[in-house]
């Protein structure tokens, strides 16, 4: 049968990764129909229009985070728990990847890689030109966000996605609370957010906003144009996942010549880890278990993964791969991984679905709007987790 396939990988990196699992799956015979939307609210409501109509998707690209035990929960997806004992997926998937696609003692998603959302992509062009260092502190990041902006460049790229903005308030509240008190927020501990410390986390993230381009000139942009414009030479640093890596990558640019990567000061134990994955709808259609865990199998295929996570700048969710395949900064990710070193959930892993929105809304009316002072905001955060 053919699998129709749901999805919002369609940045230019992002679609290329996909074609790795695409021709897999075309040399296995089979056919692949894609639906690709905008986004991740686009893709959900795509397969929310589907299964309410009876004809459910066969496979949806989905992130394996907190929110999505409510699919398991609500008896819409097939587990896929064969194909995991058959191939033995759990001895060769971290930890925190197993609890994330597990559901009462069953898998019920096939993770294609793991992102880190702890990242500091730099223009190599500009921190040559102006004779910086990779910062090595925050103090140093505000150093050269000061010396690219008296040159006459964009010192931090962004694009208009309030997501963004919340990447870049993990990495300080993880640097101002430490990693008890960033696993005690994500969890969604409400009195952890009237620390005191959490006003000082907000006010730098003020800092912050006064070396982006203003809101109304990033609203059309995206994530990927903020990178390309790290790549280029045109914007001094981005905070952003590895799938940043994967962008640059597609547009010609190389690690070291045209790019820099570390990790965000003040997170170098911790890694902010993201899991994507595909989850498989319930659907009325003949064959389509069988194709499903056909699929699953091939996502999880040893080869497949580091192509994969090679061109989407991730790094595989097996652990026994040939590290061989990545680079520096995929390497060090990996050997982070393997070793169970600073394995923290991400906040948008970690909180339900709708609390995340909330959270992330917060931040981004508080980037964005300078008349909102910290302790308005710290005050909305504590109202949405208070909501739970």
């Amino acid at each position: 049968m053919t699998v129709d396939v749901v999805h919002y990988w369609v940045s230019k990196s992002e679609s290329a990764a996909l074609d790795i699992f695409r021709k897999a799956w075309a040399a296995a015979g089979r056919q692949w129909a894609d639906m690709p939307g905008r986004n991740k609210v686009e893709v959900q409501r795509i397969v929310s229009e589907r299964i309410a109509n009876g004809y459910a998707p066969a496979v949806m690209q989905w992130n394996a985070n907190e929110g999505s035990r409510e699919l398991p929960e609500m008896g819409i997806v097939l587990d896929i728990e064969q194909v995991a004992r058959d191939d033995n997926w759990r001895d060769v998937l971290p930890a925190t990847v197993l609890d994330r696609i597990t559901y009462d003692g069953k898998v019920y998603f096939a993770p294609t890689n793991i992102h880190a959302e702890n990242w500091l992509w730099t223009s190599e062009a500009i921190f040559r030109d102006l004779g910086l260092a990779t910062p090595q502190t925050w103090d140093e990041i505000f150093a050269a966000a000061d010396k690219i902006k008296a040159s006459g460049r964009l010192p931090v790229a962004i694009g208009g996605g309030p997501w963004e903005i919340s990447l870049i308030f993990n990495n300080i509240m993880y640097q101002k609370l430490g990693s008890e008190g960033y696993a005690r927020i994500i969890s969604g501990d409400q009195v952890m957010v009237t620390d005191p410390r959490m006003i000082e986390a907000l006010e730098m993230l003020r800092r912050v906003s006064r070396y982006v381009e203003p809101s109304a000139a990033r609203a059309q942009k995206t994530w990927a144009d903020a990178t390309a414009a790290v790549g280029q030479g045109d914007a001094g640093m981005q905070f952003m996942g590895d799938w940043a890596k994967g962008e640059l990558a597609a547009r010609g640019y190389t690690v070291d010549k045209d790019f820099g990567c570390s990790l965000v000061p003040g997170t170098a134990i911790a890694y902010f880890m993201v899991i994507d994955a595909f989850a498989f709808p319930l659907t009325n259609r003949e064959e389509a278990a069988e194709a499903q865990q056909a699929f699953a199998r091939m996502v999880l295929d040893r080869d497949n993964q580091v192509a994969f996570s090679r061109i989407k700048g991730s790094l595989p969710a097996r652990t026994d791969v040939d590290p061989s395949g990545l680079d520096r900064c995929g390497q060090l990710g990996l050997k982070m991984i393997t070793e169970r070193k600073g394995e923290v959930s991400a906040q948008s892993m970690a909180m339900p679905a709708q609390m995340s929105e909330g959270w992330i809304g917060v931040l981004a009316d508080f980037f964005n709007d300078q008349t909102i002072t910290p302790q308005t905001a710290q005050h909305r955060l504590h109202e949405i987790l208070a909501r739970r």
